[in-house]
């Protein structure tokens, strides 16, 4: 399964090391949706680039685009591939039996609301210590899957390349289009 992960990129880090891109932030993780930083890290991916790049974004949609917001403390964003080993070991939030099996209802695991989403997260990676994570519908586009992986999945990546992003890039190109945001 080939995923995509937009993240602050170190091109001089190795790819787990801080700021590769296989790096699990816990450092810098709490807030995050299915963030659970003193049981596990996670990455937060996507089935296609302009999803990741959406995520990125989406705090500046009412600003253009300029290289500035391409940057995260100091680091370029990139775009990574990632190839996950294994999709069997996901937990697939967008499957209404798998729903049906946990007891969760589709707003419960769509809500913006963090108190509900991160204990549902820390009790299926607790319930199913197989699963390598979670996927589930972006809250931007139904259509776009986004995937946490789980840090005890890490070795089940693999890198396929990373690229710093530009504004010419094409998901940047298309991030913006979606937000109806223009680029400088």
């Amino acid at each position: 399964m080939i995923l995509y992960r937009c993240f602050a990129w170190n091109e001089s880090s190795r790819e787990s090391q801080p700021d590769g891109p296989l790096w699990f932030p816990r450092v810098f993780q709490g807030e995050g949706r299915h963030d659970n930083p003193d049981f596990y890290g996670c990455l937060y991916l996507a089935d296609r680039a302009v999803s990741s790049v959406v995520e990125q974004l989406a705090r500046f949609r009412t600003q253009r685009i300029t290289t500035s917001l391409l940057r995260r403390r100091g680091l370029p964003l990139a775009v990574a591939e990632l190839e996950f080993g294994d999709d069997r070991r996901l937990l697939n939030l967008d499957d209404p039996n798998v729903l049906r099996r946990e007891g969760l209802r589709p707003s419960v695991v769509a809500t913006r609301h963090r108190e509900m989403t991160q204990p549902q997260a820390r009790k299926l990676y607790e319930k199913h210590p197989d699963a390598g994570g979670i996927c589930w519908w972006s809250s931007y586009e139904a259509l776009w899957m986004n995937v946490t992986i789980f840090d005890r999945a890490a070795p089940l990546l693999r890198v396929n390349f990373v690229e710093a992003l530009t504004l010419d890039d094409t998901p940047v190109v298309e991030a913006a289009h979606f937000f109806e945001m223009r680029i400088a």
